[in-house]
């Protein structure tokens, strides 16, 4: 099998990358950083193709599936994503449009290219990664949980869509709480809970998309945080959000 990765030069793409390796699947990684591309090629064991993409540019993200398309590429995983932190009112509106450009736009029209060629030949993987950030309100970081959010409803979407056609297509959604990546350094926070392992959860999340679990939790705490959310009211998880956002503000 093949895989074709994006945002796999560091934090769970790269551990996605290392794994989908060991397994003995053919890779073709995408990341902005040719260096890092270039150091992963040399150390993983499989075939492994790189492309140097920046995938919140709408023409690069179509781009790639020009160069993709004939790889007969059996999972997609759509792990390029970053986050800002701030009051919405002061945040930079073009670091937020960058951010929904890769978060979500990037996400939606690989999806989108890849599984229509899925769909033809009823067969294939799309392991689409959002957040536990996906299930609440976000203030302080309210661009970064609304595209989450959209990548979360995107996926269960699709998910029924393919399974009322019954076919065989599996599609999941990842939605991890805090993980040791360098996530914190590009959004300017730092975790007030202790961070997952980034290599934990990437073999977590590839044996339950393998599995066909729709929507994947690592961890016994943010399982258990997001069955209980459900109970509160809305306003209330703002509330709780805030204070924990706030926290996290270095």
């Amino acid at each position: 099998m093949k895989a074709l990765i994006t945002g796999a030069s560091s934090g769970i793409g790269y551990e996605m990358a290392k794994y989908l390796s060991n397994l003995g699947h053919d890779l073709i990684l995408v990341a902005r950083d040719k260096d890092k591309l270039q150091k992963m090629q040399e150390e993983l064991k499989t075939d492994v193709k790189i492309i140097v993409a920046d995938l919140s540019i709408e023409s690069k993200i179509k781009e790639v599936y020009v160069l993709c398309r004939n790889e007969n590429i059996d999972i997609l995983i759509n792990n390029a994503g970053f986050g800002t932190w701030g009051m919405f009112t002061e945040s930079d509106l073009n670091k937020e449009m960058e951010m929904i450009d890769l978060n979500i736009k990037a996400v939606h029209i690989l999806t989108k290219m890849f599984l229509k060629d899925m769909v033809k030949k009823d067969s294939g993987y799309i392991l689409n990664v959002a957040s536990s950030a996906s299930f609440l309100p976000g203030p302080l970081m309210a661009t970064y949980y609304s595209t989450k959010a959209y990548v979360l409803r995107l996926t269960t979407s699709i998910y029924e869509e393919l399974r009322r056609n019954k076919s065989k297509v599996v599609i999941s959604c990842l939605c991890p709480g805090p993980v040791d990546t360098n996530f914190n350094k590009v959004a300017n926070v730092k975790f007030s809970a202790k961070p997952l392992k980034s290599n934990y959860v990437a073999k977590y999340a590839i044996d339950k998309m393998f599995d066909k679990k729709l929507v994947i939790v690592p961890g016994i705490k943010m399982k258990l945080g997001i069955f209980f959310s459900r109970f509160i009211s809305t306003k209330l998880q703002a509330k709780i959000t805030y204070n924990i956002q706030k926290k996290k503000y270095q």
